[in-house]
Formats: structure tokens, sequence, C-alpha cells
């Protein structure tokens, strides 16, 4: 959302009265919208609606192009440094064999290394799903496997034909 959306500024605030903040930062005092306009135009700034929810709405007193530049520069600053978490997938099957799992883990490793969360999962297809235990064994082998580099965050667990887990990387 822009920032121009977010506030109103000197004509478009309508309210009878406004609380105005002074452009120190000191209170001035509750007085009409247009009374605090002519403050404004006074002191060659704009007057600006920051808190529109108030009651009565609280106004300031402030240089409305710098301080939509300095906004734009906070927005950029918290997107650049939030970091995005993705969730990587990896597939097991009840019958795999002790060098693919091995396989696995590595790239399970590589993910968890990355900072990313990864599921595992185990699809049972035909006589498997009476034997949903065999496949919760296998996801717990695999996460045994991992040597402590990654944490449980949902445990092992058959929803229908699926089994799933989730992990997360460990905290050094």
């Amino acid at each position: 959302m822009a920032i121009k959306d977010l506030y109103q500024v000197n004509d478009a605030i309508r309210d009878k009265e406004v609380r105005l903040i002074g452009e120190d930062g000191q209170m001035v005092g509750i007085m009409s919208s247009s009374q605090a306009l002519k403050l404004a135009i006074e002191a060659d700034l704009d007057l600006v609606k920051i808190s529109p929810t108030a009651n009565p709405p609280v106004c300031k007193i402030m240089d409305y192009s710098k301080f939509k530049y300095e906004q734009a520069k906070k927005d950029k600053e918290n997107r650049k440094n939030q970091t995005v978490i993705e969730i990587k997938e990896i597939r097991l099957s009840m019958t795999i064999d002790v060098g693919d799992i091995a396989v696995k883990t590595k790239q399970c490793l590589k993910f968890l290394e990355a900072g990313n969360k990864v599921k595992v999962s185990i699809r049972m297809k035909g006589r498997e799903n009476a034997r949903a235990f065999q496949g919760v064994k296998v996801m717990e082998d695999f996460f045994e496997g991992l040597g402590g580099k990654a944490v449980l965050d949902k445990k092992p667990a058959a929803e229908g034909r699926m089994i799933t887990m989730m992990l997360s990387p460990a905290k050094q």
C-alpha cells in the first residue's frame, strides 16, 4: 500500500476538531482543522493526520514530502532485512534402501543449512496402508540420521494415504 493512501494531508482533512502537534513535537492543543491548517501554512509546512482513530483525530505539522521519503526508506530497509523461509519437500518410500536414504538425508541437510523448513512425506500404496507403523519407523530412522541438525516441528503421523513430518533447522 502506498504511503499517500495511509495519511490525509492539508485540505483532505475534513474533521471539525483535531488534536494538533507542532513541528517541534510539542502538543499545541485541540482546535478546528481550518485553524490547524492555517498554522501549518504559516510555518510553510503540511498538516498531516497521523492518528485518524483517536478522538479527536491527531494531526501533526510536518514536511510531508520528507516524511514520505523517510517512510519509504524505512520500508525498503525492512524488506531487505526480512528472510523468506521456504518449505522444501523430500519424499521417501516405505521400502527405501540404506543408500537411497543416505542421499535423501544429504539433500535434507542442504535444505536445512540454507535455513529452509523441510516436509518429509511417504505416500502409501495398496497394502502399505495397513502397515502405516512401518512408514512411521522409516521417518524416525530418517530423523535420527540427520544427527541433531534438525528440530522436529511435527511428529510423523499418518493422514489418509500420506505420512508426513515437518523439520526445521536446529539452532546452533
